[in-house]
């Protein structure tokens, strides 16, 4: 006969059960209001990498993302009412009350074991009990592939690894982002030039190409095709001026990065400056060179 500190024991031991329990419960609940609050933070985080990726492509002249396809259209999915991948139609001659398959005394079951009867062929019926042992001749059944048994279930991953992994590539991803804009907040010609040098290298060159094409007059009126007053007035007025406008317009056009829409800076009286000198002093040194040789 128990006695009453027995059970006081035992009211004590399932009270600590039920402490254990308590205490399981609420930090079971603590770690899922955790990872809401991580899935939330990620989400939002997605949401203004999708954003600016977006930005991004918008300025370098990509084509948006295609609008996402309805749900029936998504691979894998089936439409309403019929079978869904992989299940196999039982197909007639199988019972869909009882999902035994099984048919009447003496007939052939949906396994293709023939049944004797019994509870299981005839439920319900008086005088009829259970097969007894060795009923089947102890043979075991076994039960085929397409009879819908479901495989067993892959092990299920840890929720905060996966956030862990998925916060990993987050980060993975702004670091390229803001490798992305350090590129595209630099023009594609002479990225890594200052915006002095870069332009003064680009009056330069178009000033140079103005001097190629006055050495080509030079060499026209040499042979009298053009004129030495075309020659004059495109060394000491035209050729600079196009030089000029060519420089400007290149500035403008690849001097400019793929973010931001300000205008880069072009210099203005340093281009002017330079190629009005550079092509008249160039021909002057022609004349002065050839007077030498001669």
């Amino acid at each position: 006969m128990s006695t009453f500190s027995e059970y006081a024991a035992l009211a004590r031991q399932l009270a600590d059960q039920r402490r254990e329990t308590d205490q399981d419960a609420a930090a079971e609940a603590g770690r899922r209001r955790a990872l809401h609050t991580m899935l939330d933070q990620l989400t939002r985080r997605l949401a203004v990498q999708s954003h600016r990726l977006g930005q991004l492509g918008h300025a370098i002249g990509l084509p948006a993302d295609p609008a996402p396809t309805a749900g029936g259209d998504r691979p894998g999915t089936t439409a309403p009412g019929s079978s869904a991948p992989g299940v196999t139609d039982p197909g007639p001659g199988v019972s869909g009350s009882g999902g035994s398959g099984a048919t009447s005394s003496g007939g052939t079951s949906g396994t293709g074991v023939v049944s004797d009867g019994g509870a299981a062929a005839a439920p319900g019926r008086p005088g009829v009990g259970a097969y007894p042992p060795g009923a089947l001749g102890g043979a075991v059944v076994a039960l085929p592939a397409a009879a819908g048994v479901p495989a067993p279930r892959a092990g299920v991953a840890d929720p905060a690894a996966e956030l862990a992994e998925a916060r990993r590539l987050a980060d993975e991803t702004d670091r390229l982002v803001q490798v992305a804009e350090a590129v595209a907040r630099q023009p594609p010609l002479l990225p890594t030039w200052s915006p002095l040098a870069r332009a003064l290298a680009v009056y330069v060159g178009c000033a140079a190409a103005g001097v190629v094409l006055m050495l080509i007059m030079v060499v026209a009126a040499d042979l009298a095709v053009v004129g030495l007053g075309a020659l004059y007035a495109a060394t000491c007025a035209g050729l600079p001026v196009l030089s000029f406008v060519a420089g400007y317009l290149v500035l403008g056009r690849w001097g400019r990065p793929a973010l931001g829409s300000e205008q880069p800076p072009r210099f203005v009286p340093l281009g002017f400056v330079t190629c009005v000198l550079l092509v008249p002093l160039a021909y002057c040194g022609y004349l002065v060179l050839s007077r030498l040789m001669h």
